[in-house]
């Protein structure tokens, strides 16, 4: 089934050292990302990912001051760059030497008090980094929130040092911010990012551009939380203020352009997103970057194909993929994305055989991909392939080839809940239409517990999610919990889509069916009132999901007129038939159990 899929291509958070004496509000403490591809989240909520500090550590707020050593007030910034050339220099055992190093700077200078405040910050900020390196994120969590609290109390403290202490803070809530999301804590690190952002606008004001970099940043964390609102706001901003700033045809604008492409693409624009990514294409190769516009080439193919402009989308990938061939070499991830992309055109007009051939030969690429290929281009080349195989009607082949994308993203990096998620629904969806339904509901759990744990309940993705698994727990004759399901499903949907979308209507009539087959028959009635009006707003009074929509209400009040205490409908009704799993993938039982798209 479309439309379960996220976007797996995911560009690496790093964790970087802060600098005493380098930093700026421009990022240079956090890492700043290639636009448009989305933060990586971590892969799976298992409890070692976000494990809890050992009582034995010692944190920021109870440091030993026993050391009468700590008393040199030169010890602590001497300590500091110890921790920092040990872990630039680091062997083995390399960090976790630099972060003894770091713990005593930091309990140094706490020693040292009045006039070291901005010290402290910046210690605390590298052992955090030290954490990090570690794998140890969620002990990194509280040293940066003291950072943050030094940072803003010494800034209020003493107003000459108002500025130095408002990029500390700055830099503290942003790495912060990344931290979460290492952890998978999605709305924790948007929440971190907003706050940085507001610390760095008073200090520099709106219009400076390095707000503009961090508004994109910002922005590339509200996409991959599938919130595309706020993120074409911030990304509109960044634009605004980078060509005020920068020259005509910049590769600021371009980045921001990609990003704003990205998002409208999202949201259904495809015209305003092909419109961003022909300008952006331009300024890249006004710099000369002509691997870096082959890749914007493929996107400007993908608006085409939305657009069902074929001819035009044909001539983008294939331009895309002479470029790519010639700079990255034939057997390159790159290349085979291309040639899926090709696949899936063939296969939308029909020409089955061009359809096969591009997709064998995107498979013998990433079976045997270039060396420096990374896990997550040939997971994300697997993935659009496996859907390729399922609309040819080879869900067997389409599921190998995914499970194969799940293993190489397990094992890749700690850092992508949001892949796995989309991965795993999709596995989901192929289970159900092999009618292995435990499966497919096992899927479903699986990826509805990464994006919980993520803090990923804010998107429309997250409500399919829970209304496929409601249709695997109806097959199971688990009825209650497909209730439970679709209920938090319409939630999800009515605040992220709107009472009149089709998804949320698709809800709508599932929750009627399982009313109905519970027993609840006014509140089937009720619901399916609603539809049938939104219906036929939208679609007209002759259409056959109209029709449809009627023949039900009319059973169901004549139901309820010949009786309260009725018998309950027959579970058996409510299932899918063999005959009717083929109507178009939509239609999920007798009494219109709907999938959403």
């Amino acid at each position: 089934m479309p439309g379960l899929v996220t976007p797996s291509d995911t560009a690496p958070l790093r964790v970087t050292m802060p600098e005493t004496s380098s930093a700026s509000f421009g990022g240079g403490d956090t890492p700043v990302r290639r636009s448009p591809a989305p933060r990586k989240t971590p892969a799976s909520p298992t409890p070692s990912s976000s494990k809890k500090p050992s009582p034995s550590k010692k944190t920021p707020s109870s440091f030993d001051t026993a050391d009468s050593s700590l008393d040199n007030p030169d010890l602590g910034p001497f300590l500091l760059k110890q921790a920092r050339d040990t872990m630039i220099s680091s062997g083995e055992g390399g960090p976790t030497k630099a972060l003894e190093y770091a713990l005593r700077a930091s309990r140094a200078l706490e020693r040292k008090g009045e006039g070291a405040e901005l010290e402290l910050a910046m210690s605390l900020h590298v052992t955090a980094a030290i954490y990090c390196a570690l794998s140890r994120h969620a002990e990194a969590i509280p040293v940066l929130e003291r950072a943050v609290s030094v940072a803003k109390e010494t800034g209020e403290k003493y107003k000459e040092k108002e500025e130095e202490a408002s990029l500390a803070e700055f830099a503290g809530w942003m790495q912060l911010g990344d931290t979460h999301a290492m952890l998978g804590r999605t709305e924790d690190s948007v929440g971190c990012y907003e706050k940085g952002l507001e610390v760095q606008i008073r200090a520099l004001g709106e219009n400076d551009s390095r707000v503009a970099e961090t508004c994109r940043y910002l922005a590339e964390a509200h996409v991959q939380a599938l919130q595309f609102e706020e993120a074409e706001k911030l990304c509109k901003k960044a634009l605004e203020i980078h060509r005020e700033h920068s020259a005509p045809a910049s590769l600021e604008e371009a980045s921001d352009r990609r990003l704003m492409a990205l998002i409208l693409d999202a949201r259904g624009d495809h015209d305003g997103a092909l419109e961003h990514l022909v300008l952006a294409s331009m300024s890249t190769l006004s710099h000369g970057r002509d691997a870096e516009a082959a890749t914007i080439d493929v996107a400007i193919g993908d608006a085409y194909l939305s657009l069902a402009r074929f001819d035009e989308a044909v001539f983008s990938y294939q331009k895309a993929l002479t470029v790519l061939k010639s700079a990255r070499g034939d057997s390159h991830p790159s290349v085979a994305a291309v040639l899926s992309r090709l696949s899936s055109l063939y296969l939308r007009t029909g020409r089955m055989r061009e359809c096969r051939s591009y997709s064998e030969s995107a498979m013998r690429i990433l079976s045997k991909p270039a060396p420096g290929a990374t896990p997550d281009e040939i997971a994300s080349g697997l993935t659009e392939i496996a859907s390729i195989f399922e609309s040819l009607g080879e869900p067997e082949e389409s599921l190998k080839l995914l499970q194969r994308a799940l293993k190489l993203l397990e094992e890749s990096s700690p850092g992508q809940w949001s892949a796995v998620a989309g991965v795993e629904a999709q596995m989901g969806v192929i289970y159900y239409i092999l009618g292995r339904y435990a499966d497919a509901r096992n899927s479903f759990e699986s990826a509805v517990n990464k994006l919980r744990a993520g803090g990923e309940r804010r998107s429309a993705f997250f409500g399919v999610l829970l209304n496929q698994m409601g249709l695997a727990s109806v097959q199971l004759f688990k009825i209650d919990e497909a209730a439970e399901l679709f209920e938090e499903a319409r939630t999800v949907l009515e605040r992220e889509c709107g009472l009149a979308h089709p998804d949320t209507l698709g809800v709508y009539s599932n929750l009627a069916a399982i009313y109905d087959a519970m027993g609840r028959v006014e509140d089937a009635i009720e619901i399916l009132e609603h539809v049938l009006k939104v219906r036929e707003e939208k679609l007209g009074t002759a259409n056959p999901d109209v029709e449809d929509e009627k023949k039900r209400l009319s059973e169901l009040l004549k139901e309820a007129g010949r009786s309260r205490n009725r018998k309950q409908s027959s579970l058996e009704n409510l299932f899918v038939t063999n005959s009717r799993k083929k109507e178009a993938g939509r239609r999920w039982s007798a009494f219109g159990f709907r999938s959403t798209t």
